[in-house]
């Protein structure tokens, strides 16, 4: 028997849902090569992830609840993970594995919180939550993107999860001979629904809306990449001693349906966003042949909090011991070493919503084994369901089992507030942004990206028509060129720039796209960098802000 540590190829997809896999029963889908992890591997039905992107993959990477991480929601400045976080990747390159992500990050654009700061000897990625959103900078596509090549923008040619996989399989057979750790993360099948006709066309049948056949062309592809990644661990030996997690990172986007119609989803109830099962029930097929059974499924309730303990365990590492790990290796129930009816039942917390304190009660759950408690959005309403009897949550028993009820919720608040007093002593402190640093070692530029404004009230979001700031932090001092990328302007308008004690005022005309300051004087300190335009009284946010030190 090998006694070579084990390799680690981690797949996760973003918005595929429990119900995309055909060999989850899926009418519409034909995936053979994740019908064929399917069946070589071992398979989590009760495997909990999201609610939503920033969130899975916060959890996944720290084996920490996201509200501890301070990355809790997908954008304006709520996505970035506090650089003290540790990661899996950290964990294993220091125990000696190469190390490489290829496709989506979503927890900091900017030093020190980007994959290559957070233990990735090997990237390409994109910014932001997904290619074509306001966090991109470049070329933004699904086809042909700019993306970042260990920090460095480059322009590539191809498909977005065809590029991101040649990457992931080149640096697989780089690292043959020694262990490797390889996070591949798909930002498909998110919208918008890019892809080519070809995947598209075997889906045109009549019977599926159009949003639809180009979503499971979507699914189609990403099958087919897989197939070339199990291929490749099979030409170079190495299947036996690689373990293989394929994922997603919750249920289905809400705009990816077809009018008032969801795709289908083993009769889940709810999408992406929501704590209903649709929302959280996503796929965890996971192939080790050297100690996971094949066809093996397990039952227990499983978050992406589990993945940090478990593989730092199986791969012969020491996960951090200086904080709270929120998860639990679950390496003797994938061995099949425990009976899964003698686990021990567990609570996992999950809530999320949009604001930048979460709120309590507000789209928050308490889920046990048996049991989920939940309170939607704004209703304040306590929902109830055994899970065991009624997966398709159709039968609520808040009133009936009020005991339970009241027990789930009690859990909740206890868990509640232990994970908002991680990092402060109010939910504010806790939940802060970390500050971007203008200054960082590499001294390449740093971007202000619509990603990362704070805004100035509640209400607003990605556009120019609700400006926002950011919280920087200039570390020394000194002085900065400063570009700014404007909206179209529809006449002339006056430009304000202010960090600190520094407030500039500028006019420009319409048709601008572009106005630059050079060795701007910044001083040291946490301060709000703000950049906005004057527009006939409206006042309109700058697209980017491009910020590099000359001093």
């Amino acid at each position: 028997m090998s006694t070579r540590r084990p390799n680690l190829l981690i797949v996760i997809c973003d918005d595929l849902a429990y119900g995309d896999i055909a060999a989850h029963g899926s009418p519409h889908t034909r995936t053979p090569s994740l019908d064929r992890l399917h069946h070589e591997g071992t398979r989590l039905t009760r495997y909990c992830s999201g609610p939503l992107c920033t969130a899975a993959r916060a959890c996944l990477m720290t084996g920490r609840h996201a509200y501890r991480t301070r990355a809790i929601d997908t954008y304006l400045g709520r996505s970035i993970m506090d650089p003290e976080e540790r990661t899996l990747a950290e964990v294993l390159r220091d125990a000696g594995y190469a190390t490489g992500l290829f496709g989506k990050w979503h927890l900091g654009d900017t030093w020190p919180s980007r994959p290559p700061d957070k233990g990735f000897g090997e990237t390409l990625w994109h910014t932001g939550g997904g290619l074509m959103q306001p966090g991109n900078v470049g070329r933004n596509s699904y086809h042909d993107p700019d993306l970042l090549r260990d920090g460095r923008l480059v322009h590539t040619q191809g498909y977005c999860s065809d590029i991101f996989s040649d990457a992931a399989l080149d640096f697989v057979r780089r690292h043959a001979a020694v262990p490797w750790f390889c996070y591949l993360a798909y930002n498909a099948p998110h919208t918008p629904l890019e892809i080519g006709d070809e995947w598209v066309e075997p889906y045109r049948t009549g019977d599926l809306p159009e949003p639809w056949a180009r979503l499971y062309g979507m699914v189609a592809n990403i099958d087919w990449n897989v197939g070339r990644l199990l291929a490749r661990l099979d030409e170079l030996g190495l299947a036996d001693d690689s373990i293989v997690l394929f994922t997603s990172d919750h249920g289905p986007c809400p705009s990816a349906m077809a009018g008032d119609r969801d795709r289908w989803n083993c009769g889940l109830r709810g999408r992406k966003g929501d704590l209903y099962e649709g929302g959280v029930r996503a796929p965890a097929l996971l192939r080790y042949p050297r100690a996971f059974p094949a066809g093996q499924d397990v039952d227990r309730l499983a978050n992406p909090i589990d993945w940090l303990p478990t593989f730092a365990g199986l791969c012969g590492a020491e996960a951090p011991t200086d904080r709270v790990i929120d998860g639990v290796d679950l390496a003797p129930l994938l061995t099949g070493a425990m009976d899964p009816a003698d686990w021990p039942d567990r609570g996992i917390g999950m809530q999320w919503h949009r604001g930048d304190v979460p709120q309590r009660y507000r789209n928050a759950a308490m889920l046990r084994q048996r049991y989920k408690w939940y309170s939607p959005h704004h209703t304040g309403r306590d929902e109830l369901y055994d899970l065991e009897a009624d997966p398709h949550e159709e039968h609520d028993l808040a009133a009936e089992l009020w005991e339970v009820t009241a027990e789930l919720k009690a859990e909740y608040d206890a868990w509640f507030d232990d994970v908002s007093s991680t990092r402060g002593a109010t939910p504010e402190e806790n939940y802060a942004m970390p500050p971007i640093h203008l200054d960082p070692p590499d001294g390449e530029p740093v971007a202000l990206t619509w990603q990362d404004w704070r805004l100035y009230g509640e209400e607003g979001g990605w556009d120019e028509r609700h400006p926002g700031f950011w919280p920087v932090r200039v570390a020394q001092g000194g002085e900065y060129n400063v570009v700014l990328d404007l909206p179209a302007l529809r006449g002339p308008a006056t430009l304000h720039v202010q960090c600190g004690p520094l407030a500039l005022e500028r006019a420009v005309s319409r048709g601008l796209s572009t106005y630059g300051f050079e060795r701007l004087r910044l001083e040291p300190g946490d301060q709000r960098f703000e950049a906005w335009l004057d527009v006939e009284g409206e006042r309109l946010g700058v697209r980017y802000v491009h910020v590099r030190s000359v001093s």
